[in-house]
């Protein structure tokens, strides 16, 4: 079984076994799906309803993550977002398995205890709304991960072969050094892996004259054919992907994304969104993004204009099922659910970091926005969280510095999330952080 079994199960199962052919039950935990090193998802869509969650998906959320934890032999202390109650019902149900199986649960102690962090997506909702410029999150956003599988079905002119493509960092070794790239920097790299290709090549007029040489050949068939399926895949992802960004004109979009969810000048905001609502190039999808967008940015701002953007919506034909999204979001990561305050600096630190930030240029203005998470997780590992907005459950606190972090997001996490974790565990040496959600995201 792929995860702890009980009892009354084994019981079933005990006794629906006629003819004894049974000889051994075995648990292994491997109820999560794992999408990178350090990233897992539960692949559940919609696990509440309002507010509050799905009975049948709490449950199922409590089992994925306590598989998770038996399975990386973790019994950790929890912090929860106390802005967010399905965090604290998480974090209560966690805790109850763990007290209950506390015979599984009996690893050897470390000195400092690993730390489950329980966060809830409203706190911010502006991350997966926002188109992605690095290779694994683009290619989700635009085309689609589900299980490692990209469905290339309808990219025009598609061969048989490529219909469906994997991309695995396990198996796939341009995939892995370019997941995180920056998407110019794939198509320099794409060039060259096309160039050590063609050097490998075997020579149309090789000569296959001795028995060596045909063994030779033979032994280098496999590479070549798996470089081969490797270079055709990624020039078609990579080719699909441009055209997406040309035809949806995202490189325009991106930047205004980009703007309403890292400034604070409303007016200039306001004017680029009226302007790429009346581009007849970007999709009714995009527009309904961007409205999005300014809706949750200034919701509250004296001058908030979003009547004005909804009635140019409709004028421009964006179907309801859309102009919807636009309070819907708000009702489900507006201000008023929010337990951080998402658009402006904490303290003086973070206020001079902007400054600087601001003088010095950004490197890329496509991917200046950081998550939430970046400045949660900065927190943590410097020993600053404050423990009256992410509360530990029970009465004991880590006294040192934590240095095994599992993070769950209720509501699902990203891989512009993904990206920030790899990052902090690049640059943090001795912490370990784990990156999980009850889905992965893209806008759609």
């Amino acid at each position: 079984f792929s995860n702890v079994i009980s009892k009354s199960d084994v019981k079933s199962l005990a006794e629906a076994d006629e003819q004894e052919v049974v000889a051994e039950v075995q648990e292994f935990y491997g109820d999560y799906i794992a999408v990178n090193p350090h990233v897992f998802s539960l692949n559940l869509l919609g696990c509440c309803q309002g507010r509050s969650w799905d009975p049948a998906q709490l449950s199922r959320t409590t089992q994925g993550l306590t598989a998770l934890l038996l399975s990386l032999k973790k019994c950790p202390m929890i912090r929860y977002q106390l802005s967010s109650e399905s965090a604290k019902r998480l974090a209560e149900c966690v805790k109850q398995v763990i007290t209950k199986e506390y015979e599984l649960f009996d690893f050897r102690r470390t000195e400092v205890p690993p730390l489950l962090l329980i966060l809830d997506r409203s706190d911010d909702a502006i991350t997966p709304l926002l188109n992605q410029w690095t290779y694994q999150a683009m290619v989700h956003e635009l085309l689609g991960i589900n299980n490692n599988r990209i469905d290339l079905s309808r990219v025009p002119g598609i061969s048989k072969d490529l219909r469906e493509v994997v991309l695995s960092a396990e198996n796939d070794e341009f995939y892995a050094n370019n997941m995180y790239l920056n998407f110019a920097e794939i198509g320099s790299n794409i060039k060259n892996l096309m160039e050590d290709f063609q050097r490998r090549k075997p020579k149309e007029q090789q000569k296959l004259e001795s028995i060596a040489d045909m063994k030779a050949f033979v032994e280098n068939y496999p590479q070549f054919k798996k470089m081969s399926g490797t270079v055709s895949k990624h020039v078609t992802v990579v080719g699909e992907l441009s055209r997406l960004v040309g035809e949806r004109n995202l490189l325009e979009v991106s930047e205004v994304e980009q703007e309403l969810a890292c400034q604070n000048d409303h007016s200039s905001a306001l004017q680029n969104v009226r302007r790429l609502l009346q581009n007849p190039k970007v999709t009714e999808f995009d527009a309904a993004r961007l409205v999005m967008l300014y809706a949750l940015h200034y919701e509250r701002h004296s001058s908030n204009s979003l009547p004005g953007l909804m009635t140019e919506l409709k004028n421009r034909g964006v179907s309801e099922k859309y102009r919807k999204l636009v309070s819907a979001v708000v009702e489900y990561g507006g201000k008023r659910v929010r337990g951080s305050d998402l658009f402006s600096p904490k303290d003086a630190v973070a206020i001079t970091k902007q400054f600087l930030k601001g003088l010095k240029g950004v490197e890329n203005v496509y991917t200046q926005h950081q998550p939430l998470l970046q400045e949660t997780l900065d927190q943590l590992i410097k020993g600053k969280l404050k423990d009256s907005q992410y509360p530990y459950l029970g009465p004991n606190t880590l006294r040192d510095r934590p240095q095994d972090i599992i993070v769950f997001i209720i509501g699902g996490a990203t891989y512009e999330e993904a990206l920030t974790v790899y990052n902090l565990n690049r640059t943090n040496p001795g912490v370990r952080i784990v990156l999980g959600g009850t889905t992965i995201h893209k806008t759609k």
